[in-house]
């Protein structure tokens, strides 16, 4: 995820204050991983540099400065230019699951075993997310639809790799 186009996304709907920002972060989109204040101002200073950004006001207090920021019109283009470019598919062909069978075909242990523990931390995993799914919010029940969407394929490599299981070792052990 983009932090800082979010966080120029966010502003669009007005000027806020860091704190604002990390709240309205954390509440659309950081559930399970929430900014750090460090994480926002340190965007928030990389945007300023760049002209993405500007300070609406400066308001003193018992702490530090509370600095508002604004987006800029060029906030607003690289905003635009980015919701429109597509994301590149991920074809995870360096997956750490694939290396781990293989290196247990090599090394003469149980690659069945490590594809079915697997599998029990992918059904514990969607457990989870199904439960989540059904108490939240529609936002929530989107991304959780989106994370169990990518571990019914996972399980799907799962079987598929457990049935061709003698094939592969016969492959990778020539």
């Amino acid at each position: 995820m983009s932090i800082g186009h979010t966080l120029l996304g966010l502003l669009e709907s007005g000027p806020r204050h860091g704190y604002d920002l990390k709240r309205a972060f954390d509440e659309k989109f950081g559930h399970d991983r929430p900014l750090h204040y460090g994480q926002v101002y340190s965007t928030m200073s990389r945007l300023l540099k760049n002209g993405l950004v500007v300070v609406d006001g400066i308001e003193a207090g018992g702490g530090p400065e509370r600095k508002r920021y604004a987006v800029t019109d060029a906030g607003v283009t690289d905003v635009q230019q980015w919701l429109g470019t597509p994301e590149k598919p991920e074809p995870y062909l360096q997956s750490v699951l694939y290396t781990k069978v293989v290196l247990a075909l090599l090394t003469g242990r149980d690659a069945a075993d490590i594809l079915d523990t697997q599998r029990s931390e992918h059904l514990r995993s969607m457990r989870i997310l199904t439960d989540r799914k059904r108490g939240g919010d529609l936002a929530d029940q989107l991304i959780c639809d989106h994370a169990l969407f990518h571990l019914e394929a996972d399980l799907r490599w799962l079987e598929l790799t457990a049935a061709r299981l003698d094939r592969l070792r016969e492959v990778v052990t020539k």
